[in-house]
């Protein structure tokens, strides 16, 4: 009898995990945050509640492993040897939605500021911003991280002279096959593009190597259509969202808009940029003194994207966000203001409204789920 009833129980328990998504916040380090917070989020109401959290430093991306076990992020840090990043693996409970530290390898570069994980969950890409390079490195079977097999250094600058003296990483992005690697440089202006072995763990340059992104523009992040057929670029230093047409493995320029507001006049900023789940509408985070989420309507009959409104983050810089699982409700990570503001969004118009809820926390920048 006891140990039927301790099985209910756990059952009972998974089924109210599977009601209750949760939400994993990166952070930067401040006398508000020290890691990676763990949160439940109610997606009746849009309400969140505190589960637990891990010390780490500079947790500004993470990503998750594809059976939800396992969660890594970079340790967005620096040295004078310019091999101060780290990243780091955790073992992720999900019955008690705690965090329990694995291992950590060097990314090989300092200030990673991206990670991301290829399907089979064997290999890790990280992207180191300052050093203008990636690594990729292997995972074991329990998850912990083996020293990076691969590091691949980029080349070059930019016209504007404070931000693109060198190469600058920003987004490592596999295709959704996952045989294509496209590596977002900010510092030079271009994407690049590679074939990914999954069996070996590396990477080379694609027939079409490179894509030129306007000089000057910065690009920074990209997301793929869920059909494949269209890649979504933004780009920060111009506030601007470049269509790329993809097709037989080959990147071409259909649109360029911009995601700011028509009266703006500062500086850009942008910073993130997702689909929402339906694949019908295209958001962009700008930060700087604008602090808005663009939304558009994409085309579906040639991935083009029409500006509908810009949303007020109600708060500052924001730089993540990101959708509920159900596509209910969209997050934002306001970085400087330390707050997340969760809207409801309109399945019909892809409008926002403000729910109301916040999750106090400090420096987010960086928002995934389980």
């Amino acid at each position: 009898m006891k140990n039927i009833f301790l099985s209910i129980l756990c059952m009972l328990c998974l089924f109210s995990n599977a009601q209750s998504p949760y939400l994993l916040i990166g952070t930067y380090d401040s006398p508000k945050s020290e890691g990676i917070y763990v949160y439940s989020f109610n997606q009746k109401d849009g309400s969140a509640k505190e589960v637990s959290h891990i010390k780490t430093s500079n947790p500004s991306f993470i990503t998750i492993s594809p059976n939800k076990k396992q969660v890594y992020a970079v340790n967005e840090n620096s040295n004078n040897n310019g091999k101060g990043g780290t990243v780091s693996s955790f073992e992720f409970d999900k019955i008690n939605g705690t965090l329990k530290f694995l291992n950590s390898q060097s990314s090989e570069g300092n200030h990673p500021c991206y990670i991301t994980i290829n399907k089979s969950g064997k290999w890790i890409i990280a992207g180191n911003y300052s050093s203008g390079n990636f690594a990729i490195l292997p995972v074991e079977n329990q998850g912990k991280l083996l020293k990076a097999k691969q590091i691949v250094q980029h080349r070059g600058k930019g016209p504007d002279s404070t931000r693109q003296k060198s190469p600058h990483v920003h987004a490592a992005v596999l295709s959704n096959d996952n045989k294509k690697l496209f590596v977002t440089d900010l510092g030079t202006d271009k994407i690049m593009c590679y074939d990914f072995d999954e069996k070996k763990g590396t990477v080379k340059p694609s027939l079409q190597k490179f894509v030129s992104a306007k000089a000057g523009s910065g690009p920074r992040h990209m997301e793929i259509s869920t059909n494949g057929k269209y890649i979504y670029l933004v780009n920060e230093l111009t506030g601007s969202v470049s269509v790329y047409a993809y097709k037989d493995n080959v990147l071409k320029l259909t649109q360029t808009i911009s995601a700011l507001p028509q009266t703006y006049t500062g500086a850009a900023g942008s910073a993130d940029i997702h689909i929402s789940p339906d694949g019908k509408f295209l958001y962009v985070s700008n930060r700087a003194a604008s602090n808005t989420i663009a939304i558009f309507l994409i085309n579906q009959n040639n991935g083009e994207v029409n500006l509908i409104a810009h949303q007020p983050t109600l708060g500052l810089t924001p730089r993540n966000f990101n959708f509920d699982p159900s596509g209910k409700f969209l997050l934002v990570a306001n970085q400087n203001s330390d707050e997340i503001v969760i809207f409801k969004r309109d399945f019909n118009t892809g409008l926002l409204t403000d729910t109301g809820n916040r999750i106090s926390v400090g420096k987010p920048v960086c928002i995934k789920w389980i």
